[in-house]
């Protein structure tokens, strides 16, 4: 089956929920297609069904995520077609878009791809990572979103960023208090994140900085240890987590722990646009690549856009904007709007994004990846799925690897279930150290569909036009 659409939107987050809904609002035929049974992405994860079956978590989850519910009711009164549990698997530069639903593969044909896919969590790479009982923070706000679950056994939280000091308080909130809080930024963090404030207090910055910081004081006022300056994080256990060990204010501490949640803040979900063959560049204040686009999110392939934290860390507020202006020079590029319009449509949203853009830098500042998780020490497994070392990497450089993907060929790095979203970052920076070159010259990996395991009965299915 192959469909020809004016646009098709991937990812229902805040960017292609607000891009699909303005789309359509233009009279474009536009699809949006989404993993998740719900529309709403992670930051809005479950919010028709939580405010339906648990009201009260609304309280717990806080007004930020409360404002789902009106950016999702826009958009299904919008009109676009919206294809749920939808796992899109390979797309390529001349948009054409191969999804499965229901066991079954088609392609779709757009005249403009909007890529919303959002951001994912930076992996943590400890001593212990790989045990069960260790998570990401956001695994733990995903269970309050999906099933209005808190952790019930002794936890830790442990990072930097604001979304460590959000699920903190969302925890507290919902009855399930942590062992403690590790944050391991420093304050050599904070003195370098000092020149920036002025900028950080222009717009949205002031609100989003006071709102920071009555987070950071409810978790302090409600009893929970908050360790500053963490370092030397080590998760102890035999079959699974019972510790989690560190050092601060100069002392080894320890800590039962049965679940210890890691954060060390968000980078831009790369896989889908580098398949694509989307331009990419290393973007040293956020320690991460992303795309290459213009102010629209037009990226380096004709026709291919990307909207929200896909195409860097801003947030969800900005991805509404960004996904706005994405849709605008979509509408323009299909024929429905003139680069006039476009441009007086696009005023409002502009300064709307400039205005929660200003704070970005200063939280870069203030909540960088530590070195040791870039660097990891050679013991440590970097790629879970292979269970290869940082030290098994550095050992292939001397060999003569050139970067992560010739690592594949000497290690099988990045060939596992995750198709290297979890190792990709690490073992970029980790060669990059090595040669002693920018991990924009090391580069990534080369992503080959399918994006995600597909059965080949259906794959088949799809060759034989089935």
């Amino acid at each position: 089956m192959s469909d020809r659409l004016d646009a098709v939107v991937i990812g229902a987050g805040p960017a292609g929920l607000a891009c699909a809904a303005l789309l359509a609002a233009h009279g474009a035929t536009v699809r949006l297609a989404d993993e998740q049974a719900e529309p709403g992405g992670q930051i809005y994860r479950g919010i028709g069904r939580i405010a339906a079956e648990h009201p009260g978590m609304l309280d717990v989850l806080g007004e930020d995520y409360a404002r789902g519910q009106a950016i999702v009711a826009a958009f299904k009164a919008s009109g676009a077609e919206y294809r749920p549990s939808t796992l899109v698997w390979h797309v390529t530069p001349e948009r054409e878009i191969w999804v499965s639903c229901n066991g079954r593969s088609e392609v779709w044909n757009a005249r403009a791809l909007v890529v919303a896919t959002g951001a994912m969590e930076r992996p943590v790479p400890v001593p212990g990572w790989t045990l069960p009982g260790v998570m990401t923070v956001g695994a733990v706000q995903i269970m309050l979103k999906s099933a209005a679950l808190a952790p019930h056994a002794r936890f830790v939280l442990a990072g930097s960023g604001p979304l460590v000091w959000l699920v903190a308080k969302q925890c507290l909130a919902a009855g399930a208090k942590p062992e403690a809080v590790l944050d391991t930024s420093t304050g050599a963090d904070q003195l370098s994140a000092l020149r920036h404030l002025p900028m950080a207090l222009r717009g949205a910055g002031a609100r989003l900085l006071f709102k920071g910081l009555a987070m950071i004081g409810a978790v302090q006022r409600s009893g929970v240890p908050v360790f500053r300056g963490v370092s030397g994080i080590r998760i102890e256990g035999a079959a699974e987590a019972e510790s989690v060990a560190f050092r601060a204010g100069g002392s080894d501490r320890r800590i039962p722990a049965r679940i210890v949640a890691l954060h060390e803040g968000v980078i831009p979900a790369q896989q889908m646009t580098r398949l694509i063959g989307c331009a990419h560049v290393w973007d040293e204040g956020q320690r991460c690549f992303r795309p290459d686009v213009d102010e629209w999110g037009s990226s380096s392939v004709d026709g291919v856009l990307v909207a929200g934290d896909g195409a860097g860390i801003f947030g969800a507020r900005a991805a509404e904007h960004a996904g706005r202006l994405a849709a605008l020079e979509a509408l323009r590029r299909i024929g429905r709007l003139s680069a006039k319009e476009r441009d007086a449509l696009a005023r409002d949203d502009r300064r709307a994004l400039a205005s929660q853009r200003a704070i970005r830098r200063f939280l870069d500042r203030l909540y960088p990846p530590p070195a040791s998780i870039r660097a990891p020490a050679d013991e440590i497994v970097v790629c879970r799925c292979e269970e290869v070392t940082a030290g098994a990497v550095r050992d292939a450089v001397r060999q003569g690897c050139m970067g992560p993907n010739q690592a594949k060929a000497f290690l099988r790095v990045g060939m596992g279930p995750c198709q290297g979203r979890l190792c990709g970052p690490v073992v970029s920076e980790v060669i990059a150290a090595a040669r002693g070159i920018t991990p924009a010259e090391a580069g990534y990996y080369r992503i080959r569909p399918p994006l995600k395991p597909i059965g080949l009965g259906e794959l088949a299915a799809v060759e034989l036009g089935e």
